[in-house]
Parts: C-alpha cells; sequence; structure tokens
C-alpha cells in the first residue's frame, strides 16, 4: 500500500507547474517566479522525487521531425498465457513508444511512431501472432501535453456545471 503523504500547497504546485513547462529553468530563475529562495527551490524539488510525484525529467521528442511522420494507436486484445511473452516483445519495438495495459476488450493499447504505412503493416504484422489488433492512424493532436495542475482535483462541480447529460 502506498504511503499517504501531506496533500500539496499552492506554492508545491507553482513549482510543479513551472517544471511542467519547462524542466530545464534554472532554480534561480524558478526561485525568482515562485518567490522562494534556491535552497528551497532544490528541497522542495528533492521531496517531489523523493516521494514519487516527480518520476523524471524528459525532453520531449516531435517523430515527425526525427524521420517518423506517422504516429497511430494500436490496440490489441489477446487471451491466454501469453501476456509475458507479449510484454517482452511490446518493450523491445522501438516503435511503441508508449504502451498501457487495460480492462476491458483492449488488453493492451499502444502509442506507436512509425516512418510509413509499410512500417506500420511491418509493426502489425509482428504483433498479430499474439491477439487482434485495431488500428487508428492519428490525424492531428488535440491535447498534446496536459499539465498537471489542482484544478484537476476539483472534478466533481466541474462536470455538474459543465453542461453534462441531465437525468
Amino acid at each position: 500500500m502506498r504511503k499517504k503523504h501531506k496533500p500539496l500547497d499552492s506554492i508545491d504546485w507553482k513549482i510543479l507547474s513551472e517544471l511542467q513547462a519547462n524542466a530545464r529553468v534554472s532554480t534561480a530563475e524558478l526561485g525568482r517566479r515562485i518567490s522562494l529562495s534556491s535552497p528551497a527551490i532544490v528541497e522542495r524539488t528533492q521531496r517531489f522525487l523523493d516521494r514519487g510525484v516527480i518520476s523524471g525529467f524528459h525532453a520531449s521528442v516531435d517523430c515527425a521531425s526525427v524521420g517518423l511522420p506517422i504516429t497511430a494507436m494500436i490496440r490489441m486484445s489477446v487471451v491466454g498465457d501469453i501476456l509475458p511473452r507479449l510484454s517482452i516483445l511490446l518493450q523491445s519495438l522501438p516503435e511503441v513508444v508508449e504502451c498501457y495495459r487495460g480492462t476491458g476488450s483492449d488488453s493492451f493499447i499502444m502509442k506507436v511512431c512509425v516512418e510509413s504505412v509499410e512500417h506500420l503493416e511491418h509493426l502489425i504484422d509482428r504483433l498479430t501472432p499474439f491477439g487482434m489488433t485495431s488500428t487508428s492512424i492519428v490525424l492531428s493532436t488535440v491535447v498534446a501535453r496536459r499539465t498537471i495542475d489542482p484544478t484537476m482535483l476539483d472534478w466533481r462541480p466541474r462536470l455538474k456545471s459543465g453542461g453534462g447529460r441531465k437525468r
């Protein structure tokens, strides 16, 4: 069971928002923006890392700009005892940039980046011995990488007033 930590305060959220926008911001600049000293920024950031709030710092690469212009989502339905073997295969395929194990009819949902439709077809051919695939090519991105912020915790009032279905 995960240890319960104290909730993030408003300063924590400001730091997280700034780091999500630009993880390369210097501690001095971040301190100026948040009105904290550099040592305080370092301490809070280290606490985020220790608690698992921040799981890492990454460069976001545009697949098309490195020669992989086609992004697709592949959903896969499998049955039987092949999950461990399929998991090993998925981890070894460089085209699979994200992969999630899910519930319902989709055992796996993966995001792939490929060079061409032929490349995509070859990738799908590697997967079909393990189960049924359903593939959708991404036409455009509507939400790229959303910044996680405290308003996400207030979803109930937002959904009630958001014009959802009336009963």
